[in-house]
């Protein structure tokens, strides 16, 4: 019994060595749509691999065309595709290059959606609405994608829409070391309104500083009207946090109140900054000294106001090489920096003031 005990532990531990073998010798292939090209070619030279040679363009009559001009059989593939502005656009390049791949016989498909439109349409708030999110997730689930990897989802629930592995990465360590840097005095971090009081909270514990909460009455998609303040701003710098702005009415609206509430300056950190032109207009006159975002989506040159652009592609990119190796991401979560060696070379912030 024991010599066939022993035969039969060494057949295991060969079967997983040839398992780790097969694994390893895995290829990983990165590809970009049209979304976000740079963000792609940073992750890529971080990873130190190039980007995958593949044809992305539309017709005349502005159907998408997809064609991955290399072999990828059996390849580990990561397609990078923020759903950013054009975002229907941009949304059906993911899913056809999603199609694209799994009909060339791809091992695994990650789908790497940096920013995840639709994410604010994830629930039913008022009669005969959609919940798209949950379709946007369904569709890239049945274009072939294996497993996803985004950034600060608009709400966290999101990663319950999909029926496979989600990994969801969070800004804050890219924010916090740029913020630590400019050591500023007096500090108190503001959640612009209720819903972000949780993410908020989490900055504040981790600069140590007390919470503020603006509160705000939403009067259409475009406009908002701030109450009150609740906390102490009076003779403070203050940060404001939020995951996404579009318009930036909450932003600017948000600090405006706060100066007339005594603050001495404000910033904003703000993860997806997805821009329109009124958006800048607002920008220009509020009251904000600097609005700070990362590249999940790209920005245009903007002069008249300090908008800093901190690049999330080291912490994006050490992801994707542990999800390719098989290895713990979870140590990505860790943002003071002291628990994982890892993280403080991934995540050196390259900030780029957009002028």
């Amino acid at each position: 019994m024991r010599v066939v005990a022993l035969i039969f532990g060494r057949k295991q531990q060969q079967s997983k060595l040839r398992l780790s073998v097969v694994e390893s010798s895995i290829q990983l292939k990165i590809f970009s749509g049209n979304a976000n090209r740079p963000l792609a070619q940073r992750i890529a030279d971080y990873i130190g691999v190039p980007v995958g040679d593949a044809s992305v363009s539309s017709f005349p009559d502005e159907e998408t065309f997809v064609k991955i001009n290399e072999n990828i059989r059996g390849r580990d593939v990561f397609i990078v595709q923020p759903t950013s502005p054009p975002a229907n656009q941009h949304l059906m390049e993911l899913l056809i290059m999603i199609d694209a791949c799994r009909r060339a016989s791809a091992q695994r498909i990650t789908a790497v959606v940096p920013f995840f439109g639709y994410a604010r349409q994830d629930r039913k708030d008022q009669p005969r609405v959609p919940i798209t999110a949950k379709l946007v997730a369904n569709l890239i689930t049945a274009a072939g994608a294996n497993r996803v990897l985004t950034l600060d989802l608009h709400a966290q629930q999101i990663m319950g829409f999909f029926d496979i592995p989600v990994d969801h990465l969070y800004a804050a360590p890219v924010m916090y070391r740029y913020f630590t840097k400019k050591k500023l005095k007096d500090l108190v971090v503001v959640s612009p309104d209720v819903g972000g009081v949780k993410m908020v909270h989490a900055y504040a514990s981790l600069f140590g500083a007390p919470l503020a909460i603006v509160n705000k009455r939403r009067k259409s998609p475009t406009e908002v009207e701030m109450l009150n303040v609740i906390g102490e701003v009076d003779g403070k710098n203050v940060l404001l946090v939020d995951d996404l702005t579009e318009t930036a009415s909450t932003v600017t609206r948000a600090a405006e109140i706060l100066k007339k509430h005594g603050a001495k300056k404000v910033y904003a950190s703000v993860s997806h900054a997805v821009l329109n032109p009124a958006a800048l207009d607002r920008l220009k006159a509020s009251e904000l000294e600097e609005l700070v975002t990362t590249d999940t989506v790209p920005h245009s040159k903007m002069s008249g106001f300090k908008l800093t652009e901190l690049t999330v592609a080291p912490l994006l990119g050490e992801a994707i090489k542990r999800i390719h190796d098989s290895e713990s991401v979870s140590s990505l979560f860790d943002i003071n920096g002291e628990t994982s060696s890892d993280l403080s070379a991934a995540a050196a912030v390259r900030a780029t003031e957009v002028n």
